[in-house]
């Protein structure tokens, strides 16, 4: 930074700039000596009112061009005081860089007189132009998203990175609130150091922390593997963003038009109490004056209970306080306090700020040592939304809105907020999570049978949604498989919701109708089998078909909607029916959603939903046109896709995980149940079918469902006779898949 001011001093210099009428300004990033290694500079020529513009211009030619001819990008521009305060009072993106100027050459009075006048102006107008900032923010946090959560984060312009810190500082600079810059300062300088390595990397300008580059910046800043970087990178945008919602609470509540009681001259509000040891004063949730954290180890709990059901922030003084003056709580728990984490969770979205102000303290840490493990721990996953913790946090969040379906509502709150407390610990996260709960419960204070039961709901809290998504509903197997597993009503029932919850908190393209009505009949049957109830049989996917099917007739229709469209499809049976239906979307671009089929008496019915990968759907005349040449010959749209395959550009830069093929044992009385997970790639279910085609092996029956980049697939096998597929067919058609998609 110092070689810099120095390198422009010269060519200021140089340029005979007049050290007593002219300064020049290092504005914004650079003002707040926050350069990283492919930055621009942003500079302001700044002078007397008096000077004549011409000679301004020729001053500035003078100083620009050394630096373009550099290849250091510049943001530039020539303006007296009172340009500059004028363009101040209209552009916040101007305040927020002049807030940070400093004289790197020339007459420094002019630079502060005009700091002083922009400051000034600030602070006069702030009560007006805060609430218009904080739509600049809003409006970037939707676009962008949290820093803390994504899997290539902006890490200046996303909701928790280096632009919010400048808006802290534009906030405190404008005298409405304070603002805590000690707990910030550490985050903002790990920030910038992974952004300079992140130019240095690149070689470029950028503010995407990609998948691609996060290994080598790792490297470069010794920061261990990719995850470890990104999950320092998260605990900084959190630091962030915690100060950032308090200080905009703050905010909204001190802009708030007042009555006029208050401007009056009433006294402020006063401290209402909220709990044991807790009130409300001015909008924060504080101890009162007679709480002693050091005496009450339940009061940290009782606090954020407090603070969660008023959806009100616990203040930050009193956050510190907590950190720095609790005691632990006893093992086993006292009643009060796992009651006191049951309100936490069972306050919805109010447990969100409570919680991840406790987290930043280190207090969730203190009281669930497990937790750590998980703590912006990031999950290389397109569908989830959140690191793992958020997502655990998030996972109970959706669950109290689901507490009176079960008869635990504490239990299912619990289990909800601890379903994926294995993560983070290598495979087989249900298994490492059970064996975790096993200790915690009893800690918590839970006794033996709530042990059990929690301690089954994290082994079990994927069974609902694989078995719906991926399993036959109508064969006997699968309902019997679940009610084993689960065994009684009451665990059932907390699967259910917290399945729900689970979907709902990974992300939006997780839960649907299709998988909700599947999950319910899954849920229906196998409630009917534990009682000892005959099994209704369910509504066959042939049943459902809008129309009429006549022997031997093959149906074709295609329903449009907005930006997809519903292929129904139901002719004669035959070997390599799917692979020919499969690659007639694929060459017309379209991406398999979800895909449901079942063979009925020779019959096979499909039912696709599909979407463009890019642009507008073909037309219905076009999709029929193409499903029908392939059902006429396979064999050339086999060529087609090869050709097609031999001139599509290989995407760079990424590596996805190799696929995953395995037989899924006693999934079906009647087949052989294959699953198929694999990154999605163009033609991908067309070249899994094709290799089955291949050996002759027949799907009768398949679950076909694209999530994200993620595509998982089951398929319901047959040999020619009919028959479930021999032990060695079985390997030598998971061998065929995955050669099919590995390219071998």
């Amino acid at each position: 930074m110092e070689l810099c001011d120095e390198w422009l001093g010269a060519i200021a210099r140089a340029a005979n700039i007049d050290s007593s009428r002219v300064a020049l300004v290092a504005v914004g990033g650079f003002g707040r000596r926050e350069l990283c290694a492919s930055s621009d500079l942003d500079l302001l020529l700044l002078h007397h009112p008096d000077e004549v513009p011409s000679v301004m211009a020729k001053l500035a030619e003078q100083i620009w061009y050394p630096v373009w001819d550099s290849g250091i990008a510049l943001d530039h521009s020539v303006r007296d005081v009172a340009q500059a305060r004028k363009l101040a009072s209209q552009d916040l993106k101007v305040v927020l860089g002049l807030l940070d100027a400093r004289t790197i050459v020339g007459d420094d009075s002019l630079t502060q007189s005009l700091r002083t006048s922009v400051l000034g102006d600030w602070r006069g107008m702030a009560k007006d132009r805060l609430p218009e900032l904080k739509e600049t923010v809003d409006e970037r946090r939707n676009r962008l998203g949290d820093l803390s959560h994504l899997l290539e984060p902006d890490l200046k312009e996303a909701y928790g990175g280096l632009r919010d810190a400048t808006v802290l500082r534009a906030i405190a600079a404008s005298w409405i609130t304070d603002i805590d810059h000690a707990s910030t300062a550490p985050a903002v300088e790990h920030l910038l150091r992974i952004r300079d390595a992140l130019h240095r990397v690149t070689g470029r300008p950028t503010d995407r922390l990609s998948m691609h580059d996060q290994a080598d910046v790792a490297a470069l800043q010794s920061e261990g593997t990719d995850d470890d970087l990104l999950k320092s990178v998260f605990v900084a945008g959190r630091s962030i963003a915690v100060a950032s919602d308090v200080a905009w609470h703050r905010v909204g509540r001190l802009t708030t038009k007042t009555s006029r009681l208050r401007r009056l001259g009433a006294p402020k509000e006063n401290r209402t109490p909220l709990a044991d040891g807790v009130v409300v004063q001015d909008g924060e949730v504080v101890l009162a004056l007679d709480a002693r954290p050091a005496e009450d180890p339940v009061l940290v709990l009782r606090a954020a209970a407090a603070a969660a059901q008023a959806s009100l922030p616990l203040a930050p003084h009193t956050v510190a306080r907590l950190a720095n003056e609790s005691v632990p709580l006893r093992s086993p728990w006292p009643a009060e306090a796992r009651q006191a984490l049951v309100s936490l969770l069972g306050a919805g979205t109010g447990a969100i700020a409570v919680w991840e102000a406790l987290d930043q303290a280190g207090i969730i840490e203190k009281l669930l040592p497990q937790w750590s493990v998980i703590r912006a721990a990031p999950q290389r996953n397109a569908l989830h939304i959140f690191t793992v913790d958020r997502h655990s946090l998030e996972c109970a969040v959706q669950a109290a809105r689901l507490t009176r379906n079960v008869s635990r509502p504490d239990l299912l709150l619990v289990g909800a907020l601890f379903h994926d407390i294995g993560k983070a610990r290598g495979e087989d996260h249900c298994g490492k999570g059970a064996a975790l709960m096993q200790n915690i419960a009893p800690a918590l204070g839970f006794n033996v049978g709530d042990t059990a039961i929690l301690t089954a709901m994290v082994q079990h809290h994927l069974l609902i949604a694989e078995s719906a998504t991926r399993r036959d509903l109508e064969d006997p197997a699968t309902i019997s498989f679940v009610a084993e597993s689960v065994q009684t009503h009451e665990l059932l029932d907390l699967l259910h919701n917290l399945t729900i919850a689970d979907s709902l908190a990974t992300g939006p393209q997780i839960w649907s109708d299709w998988k909700s009505r599947l999950i319910e009949q899954l849920v229906s049957r196998t409630h009917a089998a534990l009682a000892g109830d005959e099994l209704e049989p369910l509504s066959a996917l042939s049943d459902r078909f809008p129309w009429t099917v006549a022997p031997g007739q093959t149906l074709l229709e295609i329903s449009p909607h907005a930006g997809s469209a519903t292929i129904y499809l139901a002719t004669p049976d035959r070997v390599g029916l799917v692979e020919a239906v499969a690659g007639a979307l694929s060459l017309q671009r379209l991406d398999v959603r979800t895909a449901n089929l079942d063979t009925v008496g020779g019959v096979a019915y499909q039912e696709w939903s599909v979407a463009p990968q890019f642009g507008d759907a073909p037309s219905v005349e076009l999709i029929r046109a193409e499903i029908e040449a392939a059902l006429a010959d396979v064999a050339q749209v086999a060529a087609r896709i090869e050709r097609l395959s031999a001139v599509r550009p290989v995407r760079r830069g990424f590596v996805p995980p190799p696929p995953r093929i395995r037989a899924l044992p006693h999934a079906s009385q009647r087949s052989t149940v294959v699953e198929v997970r694999a990154h999605d790639a163009p033609a991908l279910l067309f070249r899994v079918t094709e290799a089955l085609a291949e050996l002759d092996v027949s799907i009768t029956s398949a679950r076909v469902l694209t999530l994200g980049s993620e595509v998982v697939d089951v398929l319901y096998l047959q040999d020619v006779t009919g028959q479930p597929l021999s032990v060695t067919a079985t390997e030598n058609s998971i061998a065929a898949i995955s050669a099919a998609l590995l390219g071998d």
